[in-house]
Parts: C-alpha cells; structure tokens; sequence
C-alpha cells in the first residue's frame, strides 16, 4: 500500500480490531488487529502482526523448525474487512480512550514496524505472536499508566485447556496439537498471558483501565460490532473422528491378540506395524523438542508412548524367531505406558482423549509379548 505516516488529527482514533475464529485449523483461535482512522487525512488502515513472506527460502522448513519470522503487514480497511466478511467471520470494534498525543505515538509505533528493517520479529504462538503484539504495543505507548485488571478471568486455566477452549475435543486438530505440544504448555497460565489469544486481548481491554493524573479511565471509549457473522452448524462426523478411529484401531489390535493367544502364536506384521508407527511418531516428536525453536514442544511426554528406539527394532521384531532380548524392552514399553498413567492422573501433562483406547490396546499387546516371548525362553 502506498499509504504513509501523517500527523493525526483531533478527530483521529485508534482501534483495536479482534476478529473470530474462521473455518481452518489455524483460524480458530481469530485474529486481532489495530485501526487507524482519521477522516480529516483520509487514513484508514489496518496494522496487523499476523502476516509472513511466502517467497522466504526454505519457508517450510523454517516454519517447521520454528524460524519463521512473522512481519506486521498494513492494507486499507475496506479491504480488510471484506476479506474476513467473505470468510464469514465476525468482526468486533474497541476504540480506545487516548489522548491526542497517545494516538499520535501509537500511529508512529506502527508506521515505524513496518519499516523493512523492523516489520520482522520473531514468532511465538503463546508469547509473541499477533494478539500479544496488540498488548505489547499498547503498554509500550501508555506505560504505567495502563493498568490490566484481573477480575475479568473467572477461572485459572492452563494453556493448554485455553487452547481447546477454541477447538472440538474429539477434533483431528485438537489431538495432533495435544499429541505435539509438550508438558511446559500444562502450568496455570496468569491473567496477563492469556492474551496470547484474541478473545482475551478483547476482554482485557475491555477491563483495563489508564490511570491519569490521579484519576481512572477506561482504556475502551466505545465498542462496535462491526459484522456479525452467520452462524454455521458445526460439522461433527463421530465415524471421522479421532475416538472412533482410534478405537477400532485400538479393536482391532485387541482381536489380533486375543487370537493369537488363543493359537498360541503371534503377529509379526502387527508388532512390526506397532514399533513402526510408534517409533516414527516418537523421532517426529523428538525433532520438534530438539531440532526446533518451539518452545511449547519441550518436555513431551508422548514420547513415553511413541518410544523412538522401537522403529530400530523392527527387524528384530518382525522376525519369526524373536529374541529373548526383546522381553526386557517390551517390559520397558510398559513401564513407559504406566509412568504415562502417572503423569496424566497426577497433571504433569493432558495427554488427548482420542489416544485413550490405541494406549490402551498397546499395553494389552506389550503384555501378550511378554507372555509369548516367556514361553518360548
């Protein structure tokens, strides 16, 4: 855009724009934005922190690996609203309560991020990303003159539970981001930091306040709706979903056994598939812990699930003759699987629902191997 920094008027305002979730995975938590308005200048831009370069070499490897670097991005409203109004998705309004002064050092903030050597920074989906970036800019401008109340946060949640608050428990996307984000995401999180997302960047505007000159002010002048979406029915295909499809995995293992036990034999294209598929989702996991920038994939304990030594083990198992050798690992699968139990019960991590019956059909399957292989010693 081709719109540039002028001195605000009197009849300026400053807005914080926060849109709701939208159809895809990574739309669900919103979106948040800032506008600047001023009729007298002919200004009416939006500033948000959520955008990225797709022509940035290797740009799906850096994202990956967490080294993506987001950059704020500018385009005049009505193309802005437009494109959230096509997706359907509802768009609110808080013009806040700001001096002439504070507006123009807002606008500045804004202009100046978005020069090429500052619109960079570095991206944190709890942290920094681009409903924090609201907050932050914010308090940059107003310092301790801005005051966040807390009253408004009814209940302490972890960051995970403030996560699937935006996604359907038995979801394919909830599981995959409960099967990939690690045990540092399972603390209480404190009022302030729930502004990592744009529901909250909402409602902690709404109740904070800007102390001047021995008096309060509330930070939020006036509210808008500015589109109210149609509501669509949510799609919720239970033969689809993780619980279901999990389970019958989870079945079908279960039978193999149980008929095995009864013949006195055993699967070798079951147990192969098991050390497979569970070793190759524990290198996965172990790469986002120790490969990436992700701060919230350390300290996963899936992996007490996903044992990433099984997949160099599949040889040994996929042998008619298995080794007695391998009782002594399988028994370590089980005690994984029990330390697993602990660290649910106990809150050192929520592992998803939709796991429930496949951890349980491979406990059952680990305990037949070790039976078999006892047998044959």
């Amino acid at each position: 855009m081709k719109a540039q920094f002028v001195p605000l008027s009197e009849t300026s305002e400053i807005s914080i724009i926060t849109i709701g979730p939208g159809a895809e995975l990574y739309d669900k938590f919103g979106h948040s934005a800032f506008r600047v308005q001023d009729s007298l200048n002919g200004v009416d831009v939006v500033f948000n922190y959520g955008a990225y370069d797709f022509d940035t070499p290797n740009f799906y490897l850096k994202f990956a690996q967490g080294k993506l670097l987001y950059e704020i991005d500018a385009e005049y409203f009505d193309s802005f609203y437009g494109r959230y109004v096509a997706q359907n998705r509802w768009m609110k309004q808080q013009t806040l309560n700001l001096t002439l002064s504070e507006k123009q050092a807002v606008s500045k903030y804004l202009w100046n991020n978005l020069k090429p050597e500052n619109k960079k920074y570095k991206y944190d989906f709890f942290f920094d990303n681009c409903a924090t970036k609201i907050r932050d800019v914010v308090e940059e401008v107003l310092g301790n003159k801005l005051e966040f109340k807390e009253d408004h946060i009814k209940e302490e949640l972890t960051f995970r539970q403030l996560i699937q608050q935006n996604l359907q428990a038995n979801s394919w996307g909830s599981l995959g981001i409960d099967v990939a984000l690690g045990a540092v995401i399972d603390r209480k999180a404190k009022p302030i930091e729930y502004q990592f997302l744009p529901d909250y960047v909402y409602e902690g505007a709404a109740n904070a306040v800007i102390n001047r000159n021995g008096t309060s002010e509330n930070l939020v002048k006036k509210t808008t709706d500015l589109y109210e979406n149609s509501p669509t029915p949510i799609e919720n295909n239970f033969l689809m979903s993780p619980l279901f499809v999990l389970g019958l995995l989870g079945l079908l293992f279960v039978f193999i056994t149980f008929r095995d036990f009864n013949r006195r034999t055993r699967s070798r294209f079951l147990d192969t598939f098991i050390f497979f598929f569970t070793g190759l989702v524990g290198i996965f996991l172990l790469l986002l812990w120790f490969a990436t920038d992700h701060s919230a994939t350390a300290n996963n304990y899936n992996l007490l699930w996903a044992f990433p030594i099984s997949i160099v083990l599949i040889v040994a198992i996929s042998k008619r003759n298995i080794s007695p050798k391998l009782k002594r690992y399988v028994i370590v699968l089980i005690l994984l699987l029990s330390l697993l139990s602990i660290h649910w019960i106990t809150g050192v991590q929520t592992f998803a629902i939709g796991l429930l019956p496949l951890l349980i059909a491979l406990a059952v399957r680990y305990v037949y191997l070790v039976y078999f292989i006892g047998k044959q010693e």
